[in-house]
């Protein structure tokens, strides 16, 4: 059982190789914005609040969004946890930390997808144009203008915790400009070491 996280800004490929590990480790992906996307079309008060916020660009707060990690973890994961936007602030960090020591697992590694800001707003619209093309629907916060917000969110509060997990020595680089193939070639060395 590997525990990873995944980090890099909005648009870095994180989702894409968590869905790789998913399939061919048999881990189990825990990505905040699909379980924040599953909230915002749930119809409930709390979706309503998730949406608003998400169609702005901004981020839900840390109550939310660790109280959505702990109930996934409850339900168990023998493969491991691959966490994919989460933690997005220090705080939430330590929270994740508490949760797995609470539950007597370890986080064996912090991946960063380290990419390049201005091709990011390519990727982003490039996934609208193939969603489009593919007749499914276009998130509403892949747009250049959403994308900048969630940019600048990323860099204020998310990036901090790159020292954070370089001083704990979890924090491995990845090229994410690579590649899809190369990228998860340099993650499956990373898991095979943890």
């Amino acid at each position: 059982m590997t525990n990873i996280i995944l980090l890099g800004p909005p648009g870095a490929g994180k989702g894409t190789q968590a869905m790789r590990l998913v399939d061919e480790r048999a881990m189990v992906q825990l990505s905040t914005g699909d379980m924040l996307r599953e909230a915002k079309t749930s119809g409930t008060e709390m979706g309503r609040k998730v949406a608003d916020v998400m169609e702005q660009g901004g981020l839900v707060t840390d109550e939310i969004v660790i109280g959505l990690i702990e109930e996934k973890l409850e339900k168990g994961a023998p493969g491991g946890v691959i966490f994919d936007g989460f933690p997005r602030t220090l705080k939430q960090a330590d929270a994740l930390a508490d949760l797995l020591a609470k539950r007597g697992l370890t986080l064996d590694a912090v991946i960063e997808l380290v990419v390049d800001d201005k091709a990011l707003v390519g990727r982003i619209v490039k996934r609208a144009e193939e969603a489009r093309a593919a007749g499914q629907p276009v998130r509403k916060d892949d747009t250049p203008e959403v994308f900048a917000v969630r940019l600048q969110e990323y860099y204020k509060n998310t990036a901090p915790l790159i020292g954070y997990y370089w001083a704990k020595k979890s924090l491995v680089q990845i090229d994410g400009m690579a590649a899809m193939d190369q990228v998860a070639t340099a993650i499956a060395k990373v898991l095979d070491k943890a």
